[in-house]
């Protein structure tokens, strides 16, 4: 199992995108540059919680690793303060399984985070705006855009005003459709070509720096030392249970063909008896 090391590895990669997320020096600075980028415009009060696990309401039910998942402002929805938060996943996921089931794992997350937004007795009226953000190295959809913004609406009556919170961002970091700014088209390109190089504004000269900075921090090399050691752990746990799958198969596949073996054998010893027994059954009638 072959692995980048820290210095190697773009903002697309989760470990850099939360580490840069969560280290003390970097982190609240991180966050605002990319959610003003991405709304154009200045957020205050945000409260950070990358890998963060919303655990099933039973044991028995799916949970979900949201990458990052930060509280923000309040936004100003018909005139009404909506508090709201923001799930931005890094995806790299492009399988035609994954992508099939994309529109139902949004679904998930947006259902996961709403089923903790509201406590006992609140009125639904105070539920969150959720934001659900994809940053995708690959085109989900197959139509070049760079913005796909995805909503509930009434389909008999699409210019029909239907606000429920919900919305799901999918942005291509190689999408050629669509307008957005160029800082932010900038940004895009430098999620998945993270060098400095690429830093070609004031904004991405910064972001490279705090990048450098967390590179060079020792705890978190070693976090992703650590990660490394785990993610080997499961592959050749992996590996191991693999074969002894396939060690199971084969001798399954052995008792079976001894089975069929012995079967056949006793057909044939069967048959011998019978040819037997019809040939003394003609003796006696000739006799």
């Amino acid at each position: 199992m072959q692995r980048r090391k820290l210095e190697e590895l773009n903002l697309m990669d989760d470990f850099l995108f939360n580490a840069m997320l969560t280290h003390p020096e970097t982190g609240e600075k991180f966050t605002h540059t990319i959610l003003k980028l991405l709304f154009n415009r200045d957020f205050k009060n945000l409260k950070v919680s990358a890998q963060k696990f919303y655990a099933g309401m039973n044991t028995d039910l799916r949970g979900a690793w949201l990458d990052v998942c930060i509280e923000g402002d309040c936004v100003d929805i018909d005139g009404e303060d909506i508090p709201s938060v923001y799930d931005v996943e890094p995806d790299q996921n492009d399988k035609a399984k994954a992508i099939a089931a994309f529109p139902k794992r949004s679904r998930f997350y947006h259902a996961i985070i709403d089923s903790r937004s509201l406590k006992s007795g609140e009125d639904f009226g105070k539920l969150k705006q959720v934001y659900v953000i994809f940053i995708c190295n690959y085109d989900l959809f197959g139509y070049d855009r760079v913005w796909y913004t995805i909503k509930n609406r009434c389909l008999e009556e699409t210019e029909m005003d239907y606000e429920d919170g919900a919305v799901t961002l999918v942005l291509y970091t190689r999408g050629t459709k669509g307008k957005i700014s160029e800082e932010l088209r900038q940004f895009l390109n430098y999620m998945e070509n993270t060098d400095q190089n690429n830093a070609v504004n004031d904004e991405l000269k910064s972001i490279q720096r705090m990048v450098d900075a967390v590179k060079r921090d020792g705890e978190v090399s070693l976090r992703y030392m650590k990660s490394f050691e785990h993610d080997q752990l499961m592959y050749e746990r992996g590996i191991e249970q693999g074969r002894l799958a396939e060690i199971k198969n084969t001798e399954r596949e052995r008792q079976n063909t001894e089975k069929e073996k012995l079967r056949a054998d006793m057909a044939q010893s069967r048959i011998k008896e019978l040819e037997a027994e019809l040939r003394k059954y003609k003796e006696k009638s000739r006799a």
